[in-house]
């Protein structure tokens, strides 16, 4: 699996959602509160919210799920009890990793994460310690099987505004700035595309090869361990294997 394939993540992370499906739920119940609480409850209005329940969809859960999440968080004042953190630091090999998270309790967040750095060989460091290694990008993916003529989609996203359009195993990673993300999203959905993932997130700028497997395990399993945390809701890293 390379690193430097989005579809690769995103394989890897939706079968670890499908694996841990209660939890990955809940998290993004949490995400949809903050989300709502900060802009609304109309999508339409509020990137932020229209941002996670795209990520929701991505993981299968189902539309009853996520207008529960909405309208609860609409009347209820929990969520502002979550705090948003951003954990950074480096895994063992040198493997730059960013940690969000929300929280009711930073303290207990911190110890935890610091924790599962330390026990993997890695070491947590202080805010901006390895961000600048990484770019916010948008990500659409597209199933070559359902749409074989790579010709015709590469240049309807390319019209749409994409910054980059590649073809990796079964798939078409069309990759876009942040700001021309829903733009681009919106083009290819009014051309009727349908997606196995869309979402924006960090993309690193190098990547970490790594071919030891002793490391390899060393790095997988912080990875692991801080994906099941029921704080984190994202992991971003440069880890190539």
């Amino acid at each position: 699996m390379s690193g430097h394939s989005k579809w690769a993540n995103i394989k890897n992370r939706k079968g670890k959602a499908d694996a841990q499906r209660g939890s990955t739920f809940t998290k993004l119940g949490r995400e949809i509160a903050i989300a709502v609480k900060q802009g609304g409850a109309d999508p339409a209005g509020n990137s932020r919210l229209k941002d996670v329940i795209a990520k929701a969809k991505a993981v299968n859960m189902p539309n009853d799920n996520i207008s529960r999440s909405i309208k609860k968080a609409a009347g209820e004042s929990d969520a502002n009890n979550y705090e948003e953190l951003q954990y950074e630091g480096y895994g063992a090999a040198g493997v730059a990793v960013i940690v969000k998270a929300l929280t009711d309790n930073k303290n207990r967040s911190a110890s935890e994460i610091r924790h599962i750095f330390d026990k993997t060989g890695g070491n947590l460091g202080t805010t901006g310690c390895v961000s600048f290694l990484f770019q916010e990008k948008g990500s659409i993916i597209i199933s070559k099987e359902d749409y074989p003529d790579e010709e015709k989609v590469m240049m309807d996203a390319l019209e749409a505004g994409a910054e980059d359009f590649s073809e990796v195993d079964e798939v078409y990673e069309v990759t876009t700035s942040p700001d021309d993300y829903y733009a681009v999203k919106d083009a290819l959905e009014a051309k009727k595309y349908e997606f196995l993932d869309a979402s924006k997130g960090l993309v690193p700028n190098t990547w970490v090869e790594v071919s030891d497997e002793e490391t390899q395990m060393k790095i997988d399993k912080l990875i692991d361990l801080l994906e099941e945390n029921e704080d984190v809701q994202e992991v971003f890293h440069n880890y190539d294997r």
